[in-house]
Protein backbone atom coordinates (compact mmCIF):
# COMPACT_ATOMS: atom_id res chain seq x y z
CA UNK A 1 0.00 0.00 0.00
CA UNK A 2 1.54 3.29 -1.00
CA UNK A 3 1.77 5.78 1.91
CA UNK A 4 -0.53 9.13 1.85
CA UNK A 5 1.09 12.09 2.53
CA UNK A 6 -0.56 14.94 3.25
CA UNK A 7 0.64 17.85 0.49
CA UNK A 8 -0.95 14.79 -1.59
CA UNK A 9 -4.32 14.62 0.00
CA UNK A 10 -4.23 18.33 0.30
CA UNK A 11 -3.58 18.82 -3.70
CA UNK A 12 -6.69 16.40 -4.13
CA UNK A 13 -8.78 17.89 -1.90
CA UNK A 14 -8.42 21.74 -3.42
CA UNK A 15 -9.85 20.00 -6.63
CA UNK A 16 -12.86 20.10 -4.94
CA UNK A 17 -14.35 23.59 -5.49
CA UNK A 18 -16.76 23.76 -2.10
CA UNK A 19 -13.33 22.24 -0.12
CA UNK A 20 -11.03 24.83 -1.62
CA UNK A 21 -13.74 27.51 -0.94
CA UNK A 22 -13.55 26.52 2.77
CA UNK A 23 -9.69 26.24 2.94
CA UNK A 24 -9.13 29.73 1.18
CA UNK A 25 -11.78 30.83 3.58
CA UNK A 26 -9.81 29.68 6.90
CA UNK A 27 -6.46 30.67 5.41
CA UNK A 28 -6.31 33.97 6.94
CA UNK A 29 -7.54 32.24 10.93
CA UNK A 30 -4.73 29.57 10.07
CA UNK A 31 -2.08 32.03 9.47
CA UNK A 32 -3.10 34.64 12.34
CA UNK A 33 -2.70 31.64 15.06
CA UNK A 34 -0.29 29.68 13.37
CA UNK A 35 2.15 32.88 14.27
CA UNK A 36 1.18 33.48 17.76
CA UNK A 37 2.02 30.15 18.67
CA UNK A 38 5.33 30.36 16.30
CA UNK A 39 5.89 33.70 18.40
CA UNK A 40 5.16 32.65 21.64
CA UNK A 41 7.51 29.65 21.34
CA UNK A 42 10.23 31.68 19.87
CA UNK A 43 10.14 34.11 23.30
CA UNK A 44 9.91 30.64 25.53
CA UNK A 45 6.63 32.03 26.75
CA UNK A 46 3.98 29.49 28.08
CA UNK A 47 0.20 30.21 27.60
CA UNK A 48 -0.49 31.39 31.13
CA UNK A 49 2.83 34.19 31.23
CA UNK A 50 1.44 35.00 27.73
CA UNK A 51 -2.36 35.34 29.14
CA UNK A 52 -1.44 37.41 32.34
CA UNK A 53 1.05 39.88 29.71
CA UNK A 54 -2.29 40.03 27.39
CA UNK A 55 -4.60 40.06 29.87
CA UNK A 56 -6.66 37.03 29.00
CA UNK A 57 -6.96 33.79 30.55
CA UNK A 58 -4.49 30.51 29.53
CA UNK A 59 -7.63 29.05 28.61
CA UNK A 60 -8.56 31.52 26.25
CA UNK A 61 -4.94 31.00 24.46
CA UNK A 62 -5.60 26.99 24.71
CA UNK A 63 -8.42 27.05 22.56
CA UNK A 64 -7.13 29.95 20.33
CA UNK A 65 -4.37 27.74 20.42
CA UNK A 66 -6.36 24.53 19.06
CA UNK A 67 -8.25 26.49 16.65
CA UNK A 68 -11.40 25.96 18.71
CA UNK A 69 -12.41 29.70 18.31
CA UNK A 70 -11.66 32.67 15.71
CA UNK A 71 -10.20 35.76 18.06
CA UNK A 72 -11.38 39.15 18.03
CA UNK A 73 -8.72 41.65 16.40
CA UNK A 74 -8.50 43.64 19.59
CA UNK A 75 -7.39 40.19 21.10
CA UNK A 76 -4.71 39.23 18.60
CA UNK A 77 -3.47 42.78 19.31
CA UNK A 78 -3.00 42.79 23.16
CA UNK A 79 -1.45 39.34 22.30
CA UNK A 80 0.84 40.85 19.51
CA UNK A 81 1.46 43.34 22.16
CA UNK A 82 2.75 41.09 24.98
CA UNK A 83 4.49 39.76 22.75
CA UNK A 84 6.45 42.92 22.12
CA UNK A 85 5.07 43.10 18.49
CA UNK A 86 2.96 45.38 16.37
CA UNK A 87 -0.20 43.89 14.65
CA UNK A 88 -0.35 44.61 10.97
CA UNK A 89 -3.04 43.88 8.74
CA UNK A 90 -3.07 44.03 5.12
CA UNK A 91 -6.02 43.91 2.10
CA UNK A 92 -4.14 42.25 -0.94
Amino acid sequence: MKPLYFDDWLKKQLKDPEFKRDYDRLEPQYQVLREIIKTRLERKMSQRHLAMKAKTTQAVLSRLENFEVNPSIGLVQRIAEAMGKKLEIKFV
